[in-house]
Parts: C-alpha cells; sequence; structure tokens
C-alpha cells in the first residue's frame, strides 16, 4: 500500500489503515512537490536578499528581536533542535510515533512551510523504512506545536537522536545511514517547520477517536445484550419517544436498541405478568446516555478530520504573495477541547456500562440471576471481582476526565502566555478510550455468561450473532478461572474486529 499525500485530502480512516498496514509507504503528490518547491524558492530569495523573518533571520521566541547572519542560518537551525528536545517521561508508542511523522509530511505538503523537498523526502523514508525515533512523552505544552516531541523525531533526522531497533535502542545517524538515508544539514526555516505543530496531539487523538467510533457501536450492542440478559422491557427504545425530543445519537441509539432486541426469545417470555413498570437508569437510558457520547464523539471526529490537512507552521509562507504571515495556527486549543470531550463521552460510557455489570452481579437488581453469575455460588466467586475491575477502571477515568483546556502556564518569558495543553488532552483522550474497551469487554464477559443462564431460551438473532462472537474467544464458565485471560482475550476479538 502506498498514500499519496498531498495536504489537503487525508482522512482519518486512510491514515489508521496505513499505519495499521505493515509495510505500507507515503509519498508526496506531484502537486504537493511543486507546492513545497515553491515556498522553498521563496525562503532561499529572502535569505539572499537579507531580510528580516522571524524563523528564518531572526532568532525564536523571547528572541525573535534578535537578527542572524547568513553564516550562521545552518547553525541557528540546528540549535533549535538541539535546544528543544527536552522530553521527559516513558517513550511514546511506535504507532503513535509513526503517526506523527506521516501527520507532519502531510502538513509540510501543503506547502506554506518553506522545507527543501530533500528534507521532506529524508523524513518520509524514515516512515518508509520503519525507522521509528526515541520521543518521550512529556514536555509539551500543546502550543507553538508540539515543539518538544517533534524536536526528538527532527533530532532523528538530523543523526543526532536515537531511534528503536530490533537491536535496541540505537545512535539515528547509524540507523539512518544503515537504511541508505544521509542525515540531514537543516537549513533556513527547516528546523522550524519540523517542529511547529500538533502532530502529537493529533496522533494520539487521531487513534482515540478511531478506537471511540467503533466502540460507541460496540457499546449499543452490548448493552442491548445485557438488557436481554436482564429481562429488560424495550418499551423505552420506542421511536415516539426519541423523537419527542429530536437528539440525532439518541435517536440511533433507540433504533439499534430496538432492532438488536427484536424477535428475542427472551424478551417475549416475559410480556405478558411482568410487574416492572421500568427499568432502572442504566438500561432504560442507554438513548439518551449513549446518544449523547454518539454526537460528542462524532463531533470529535468532525474536528480531527479538519486538522489532518491543517497548515499549522509559524510563519506561514504564501509564494504567490511573497508573503509571510506570523501567526498562531500552531495553538492546540481547537484539539484540546475536543479531545477533553472525547475523553468525557468516553468516560460516560464506561459509566454506564460498569452500572449494567453490576446488575448483572448483584442477585439483589439481576432479576433472577443467579450471584455473581455462578454455577455454585459460595464454593465459586464467579464474576464478583470482574465488576472490581470495571469499578476501578471507572474511577480512574473520572480523574482523567478533569479538563486539560481549561488550564495554562505561560513559557518563553511570557511571550507564549498561554497554552493549550492539548498534548494532555490528548493523551487522556487516548488512554480512556483504551479504558472503554476494557470495561465493555468485563460488561461483555457478563452478558454472554448471563444469557446463558436463560437457556434453552435465545435472545434474538442479530444478539444471538454477538454472543456466539464472545464465545469464540471465551467459554461459559462452569466453574472460577482466571478472567484476566478472558477480559484480554475479549479485549484481542474486539481490537481485531472479531467482536463487533
Amino acid at each position: 500500500m502506498t498514500l499519496t499525500l498531498d495536504g489537503n485530502s487525508l482522512t482519518l480512516e486512510t491514515l489508521m489503515q496505513t499505519i495499521a498496514m505493515p509495510g505500507a509507504q507515503i509519498t508526496l503528490s506531484d502537486a504537493a512537490r511543486a507546492a513545497v518547491q515553491r515556498s522553498r524558492d521563496v525562503v532561499e530569495r529572502w535569505v539572499e536578499d537579507g531580510k528580516v523573518i522571524y524563523g528564518v533571520t531572526t532568532g525564536f521566541g523571547e528572541f525573535a528581536n534578535v537578527y542572524i547572519k547568513r553564516d550562521d542560518l545552518e547553525q541557528l537551525q540546528e540549535n533549535l533542535i538541539l535546544s528543544h528536545a527536552v522530553g521527559a517521561g516513558a517513550w511514546m508508542p511506535a504507532d503513535i510515533v509513526r503517526t506523527m511523522i506521516l501527520l507532519r509530511v502531510n502538513a509540510l505538503a501543503k506547502g506554506y512551510s518553506g522545507v527543501r523537498l530533500q528534507t521532506l523526502d529524508a523524513l518520509m523514508a524514515m516512515f518508509n523504512h520503519s525507522i521509528v525515533p526515541c520521543v518521550p512523552e512529556q514536555g509539551s505544552v500543546g502550543s507553538s506545536g508540539d515543539l518538544v516531541q517533534l524536536s526528538h523525531i527532527a533530532l532523528a533526522l538530523i543523526g543526532k537522536g536515537k531511534c528503536f531497533t530490533d537491536a535496541g535502542i540505537e545512535p539515528s545517524a547509524d540507523v539512518l545511514r544503515r537504511h541508505g538515508i544521509e542525515p540531514i544539514r537543516l537549513q533556513a526555516k527547516e528546523g522550524l517547520a519540523l517542529i511547529n505543530g500538533t502532530q502529537m496531539q493529533l496522533a494520539y487523538g487521531a487513534s482515540a477517536v478511531q478506537k471511540a467510533l467503533m466502540l460507541m457501536e460496540l457499546a449499543d450492542r452490548t448493552g442491548a445484550l445485557t438488557a436481554d440478559a436482564l429481562r429488560s422491557t424495550d418499551r423505552a427504545f420506542d421511536e415516539r419517544l426519541h423523537k419527542a425530543r429530536g437528539m440525532k445519537g439518541q435517536l440511533e441509539t433507540a433504533q439499534t436498541l430496538r432492532t438488536l432486541m427484536h424477535d428475542s426469545e427472551i424478551r417475549n417470555s416475559h410480556r405478558e405478568g411482568d410487574s416492572r413498570v421500568q427499568d432502572a437508569y442504566s438500561i432504560r437510558c442507554m438513548p439518551q446516555v449513549h446518544g449523547a457520547s454518539r454526537d460528542a464523539i462524532n463531533y470529535v471526529h468532525s474536528i480531527v478530520a479538519i486538522e489532518l490537512n491543517a497548515a499549522t507552521d509559524n510563519p506561514l509562507i504564501f509564494p504567490d504573495d511573497e508573503a509571510h504571515i506570523e501567526g498562531g495556527n500552531f495553538h492546540g486549543q481547537p484539539m484540546a477541547l475536543a479531545l477533553d470531550f472525547l475523553t468525557i463521552a468516553c468516560a460516560e460510557l464506561c459509566n454506564i456500562s460498569e452500572r449494567r455489570t453490576e446488575r448483572m452481579v448483584n442477585g439483589a437488581l439481576s432479576n433472577g440471576l443467579p450471584r455473581f453469575l455462578t454455577t455454585n455460588g459460595g464454593v465459586q466467586s464467579g464474576m464478583m471481582i470482574a465488576q472490581y475491575t470495571a469499578a476501578s477502571i471507572v474511577s480512574e477515568n473520572k480523574v482523567l476526565a478533569h479538563p486539560a483546556s481549561v488550564d495554562s502556564i505561560p513559557t518563553s518569558a511570557n511571550q507564549e502566555d498561554h497554552n493549550s495543553m492539548g498534548s494532555i488532552a490528548a493523551q487522556k483522550a487516548w488512554k480512556v478510550a483504551n479504558n472503554l474497551q476494557t470495561v465493555l469487554a468485563i460488561e461483555l464477559l457478563c452478558a454472554a455468561q448471563a444469557i446463558d443462564f436463560h437457556r434453552p431460551l435465545k435472545t434474538s438473532p442479530a444478539l444471538e450473532l454477538l454472543h456466539a462472537a464472545v464465545r469464540r474467544h471465551v467459554p461459559f464458565a462452569t466453574t472460577d478461572r482466571i478472567l484476566y485471560d478472558d477480559i484480554a482475550a475479549i479485549r484481542n476479538g474486539i481490537e481485531a474486529g472479531e467482536i463487533r
């Protein structure tokens, strides 16, 4: 697979397919190569003429008023990378780093940044040879771009960083040359162009929102399976009720729940003589709760889709006018707000899922299911501690759901006096999206167990397919066993698309 980048047409789906596919390659469209060259030609004319332009012939940040002589321009750009590669903490996941490289190439392909094609080709060659720079996760405040993390990628590109290899961590100069890539000597504007951007928060955000889009569908299906296992009514999902409110996500979730529960033998078995008027909120209000998260996740997807093709450098160069405009497109506030919203939306899906799990394992709430879904309660603990784990993760999410975007701290001698903290919002969203996968896996484990206690009655044909998918990964628990393995097996089945 070869993905052609032009700076304008990258989609979330194509991005994630490329990252997931071993050996995938990236290249530039002819139009993008022409746009990059036009921008570079303008920069070189400015340097030749000795014009005073931020980041091209001046220092950076608080040093923007310092003019740099032509003989020092290469050293200026290299020093920028060396001085800004100040990350801390654990190394970022390889897929996130590779996503950052692809995204930065796509942003530079727009032709607003003044880099040389030689530099862009080397960056693409790193991706195409699966070279993964060592990038620490801490250090970005989400404005002026994700400077620290992008600097560690640029550090690898100039042969002064580190990369992961099969042999461990090696100097990037050795890794590059082993693959026939000469380390880049940065020219005017190039160091700044490589590091001014939102690609760290965008990489985490793209991964998180892709997972959330998949899991919001699974949440509806899992909730429907649980509802049937608890012998719940489907009257609360009546279309007339939800049309009266008119929320898009609510209507879609209600329709899904109605469809999934249609023609269930379990549901039909208690249509007559059931004295309950309505179910608990975690069942009855699934359309309202899941639907609100659905709307939020779709909104975040729309923001990520725009940012995938955004020019986030500073200054931006407009070759047609030979103009440079200093601004703040690198500011991460649009991403920070959206990703905080994504965290909250996923956390709420976790909250309501854990409450449904509790109802299945709690003999006082489960409408006739055995306590903790055991075949021999007392001797066995069954699913008792599975609910503990879900509760633990839900509690963790509540801490992570505190918004990062409402915080700011000044940097660069107060020149950068409002920062977005979008990098922190992005990492939290990514973690909570992964937590949602685990919480839904726990609910699915319990729901499949609960459905089996209703045999010979069957759930609906649609939900029988979901139940069978779970059973292909974990058998019915006739006795206590290590549930860690069961949860991991279901998580892996979800990740592989085998449980949907």
